[in-house]
């Protein structure tokens, strides 16, 4: 989980990471982008690392009370 799923895409891209395009979902079909309203738990990215391993990031945005 990261707080912003774009920062972590650019993150993986700069270090020759080959992230996905961010997306999200909607009434269960995905979506490209981040959700509009950054929702927690619906903004996500992919990616595999060189033996594979698929990984999913997912943001969960921290709240300040």
């Amino acid at each position: 989980m990261v707080e912003d799923v774009e920062a972590a895409r650019s993150e993986l891209r700069e270090h020759d990471v080959e992230a996905s395009e961010v997306f999200h979902f909607v009434e269960g079909s995905q979506r490209p982008g981040a959700d509009p309203e950054h929702a927690d738990y619906n903004s996500f990215l992919a990616f595999s690392d060189p033996d594979g391993n698929g990984y999913l990031v997912q943001e969960v945005r921290r709240r300040k009370s």
